[in-house]
């Protein structure tokens, strides 16, 4: 990627952080950016592809970093966990804004919502595999959506980084909930033999 280009992914993502999706005009990102604003057009053609283009970066250098440790997860616990994790250092670096701001103008925009909607699954396509290799040799195997789960897991955090800006404490009696069922699914994974035989007699019923 040339240095140019990557400049102007990189001031579009800081003017979102600064100035919401509203202000993110060409002037304003190009001033971010530090370059002419016609460059905006000559490596992308249009602001929408510059966003869309800035979304998909962000995204894939944030999971670069993780998709290691979720190869290392053990449990559901442990996914819980790295996802606190990544929820503290994405708030810290501003991440959570512009997220938020992706996510609001995705509401009217076909646009933005095609490349928020990219973005994310990028996401949860890790976080789906993980889920399915942690829940094989559960009883509960079979009678979860994985594929539902990983979405409703990222969704989720997603919420929470959002709702966390105007109530902290709920946001962290949340996750604790949720640690509390990662819990109970450990207990579950625990049953002997008669005990898995009966549970998923009545998961069937």
């Amino acid at each position: 990627m040339s240095d140019t280009r990557q400049r102007l992914i990189d001031g579009a993502i800081e003017t979102i952080r600064r100035h919401g999706i509203a202000g993110a005009s060409t002037r304003t990102i190009a001033a971010t950016a530090n370059v002419n604003q016609a460059l905006v057009f000559y490596h992308f053609g249009s602001v929408h592809e510059l966003l869309k283009a800035a979304c998909l970066a962000a995204t894939e250098a944030r999971l670069a970093g993780y998709t290691e440790h979720l190869t290392d997860v053990t449990d559901l616990r442990e996914l819980l966990a790295l996802g606190r994790r990544l929820h503290a250092e994405e708030r810290a670096l501003g991440n959570v804004t512009v997220l938020g701001q992706m996510l609001a103008g995705a509401q009217t925009d076909p646009h933005l919502a095609e490349a928020t909607a990219a973005a994310l699954a990028l996401w949860v396509g890790p976080v789906e595999e993980t889920i399915t290799r942690l829940m094989a040799d559960s009883p509960l195997a079979g009678y979860v959506d994985t594929a539902g789960l990983a979405r409703a897991v990222c969704a989720g955090f997603i919420g929470l980084e959002l709702f966390e800006g105007v109530d902290p404490a709920g946001a962290d009696a949340a996750l604790d909930a949720l640690d509390r069922l990662a819990r109970l699914v450990e207990v579950i994974d625990g049953l002997g033999p008669v005990a898995r035989r009966a549970l998923r007699a009545r998961l069937r019923g």
